[in-house]
């Protein structure tokens, strides 16, 4: 067993919208991300997904309104719920999801990243 320091990982990613992949646990995968300016519209059929701000601001849309969190606060965002996560500064985001989970959901696109990075 090994403690995880996340300041000293999110001092290792230099891109936005890539999320890595920190521990697994349980068929789920924890990952973190930096993010900073608007991802696509996209909704994951099979999984949820959680957010939980390190650092920053963010804005998550939803067709029917928005959640902004802030360091320390969580959304779970339930499977099918079409959202776009919004950092309009660089936030630092844990992602608490399933292991299948696509980070564009049924978006695709360039920004899908289908193999995230161990960290």
């Amino acid at each position: 067993m090994k403690k995880i320091n996340l300041e000293e990982k999110f001092a290792l990613i230099a891109e936005t919208w890539s999320p890595r992949i920190l521990a697994e646990l349980n068929g789920q995968q924890v990952k973190i991300a930096k993010l900073h300016g608007e991802f696509v519209w996209h909704a994951h059929e099979r999984e949820d997904e959680l957010f939980l701000v390190i650092q920053g601001e963010l804005r998550i849309l939803f067709r029917d309104g928005e959640v902004t969190l802030r360091p320390g606060e969580i959304c779970v965002v339930p499977r099918g719920i079409e959202h776009k996560p919004i950092a309009d500064a660089e936030v630092q985001v844990l992602l608490l999801e399933p292991s299948s989970t696509l980070n564009t959901g049924t978006a695709g696109g360039p920004r899908t990243v289908g193999s995230p990075e161990w960290i």
